[in-house]
């Protein structure tokens, strides 16, 4: 846990992120089949904090990694591919009841999408990050995500624009209408 006030660079702040989805992916395998609600919430759990990570990530890691690494525009497009195929799955997700047997099939799917994403970023990604940029760069990237997960989408829009500026300029206002959906119909309590 981070003491109030405390600041956390960009690579903690997003391992911090996948521990909680691999923590949610754990306990949605506990969940008894017949607890359709139970699997419900907590797929949409899974989806939001996914949906606000990913749009974070599109809006300020990666216009970082084109920047900063020799080859940033190619890892770039590939983790903006991940999270595209990701989104359709969460999409897909959305639109099936539990007791929809492609439900347990999208959400495996989702599970491996994201595992491998995870092992990409920690693998090769954050630790070439540590090597070429100083403390103060990391620790400017930790706020923006931060901040961006904020405001951020809570349900993915596949079609929406996942590179700067279009991204930065649609994803508040799509931030803010998702969570206004969020709240009337009490999805992610």
């Amino acid at each position: 846990m981070v003491a109030h006030g405390e600041q956390r660079d960009v690579i903690a702040v997003l391992c911090h992120d996948h521990r909680e989805v691999e923590e949610m992916f754990d306990r949605f395998a506990r969940i008894p089949l017949d607890d359709e609600q139970g699997r419900r919430e907590l797929v949409d759990q899974v989806v939001i904090e996914l949906a606000r990570h990913s749009v974070a990530e599109e809006q300020h890691l990666y216009p970082a990694v084109r920047r900063i690494l020799p080859d940033g525009d190619e890892i770039a497009d590939r983790e903006t591919a991940d999270h595209a195929a990701a989104e359709r799955t969460m999409k897909e997700l959305e639109e099936l009841e539990p007791s929809d047997h492609r439900f347990n099939d999208a959400f495996g799917r989702l599970v491996r999408e994201v595992q491998a994403h995870i092992a990409e970023e920690e693998g090769e990604l954050f630790a070439r990050l540590r090597e070429v940029c100083d403390p103060d760069t990391l620790l400017d990237l930790g706020r923006k995500v931060e901040r961006a997960k904020r405001f951020a989408p809570t349900r993915p829009h596949p079609v929406a624009p996942d590179r700067p500026p279009l991204n930065r300029l649609t994803g508040p206002g799509t931030g803010l209408v998702d969570r206004a959906r969020d709240l009337l119909t009490g999805r992610g309590r």
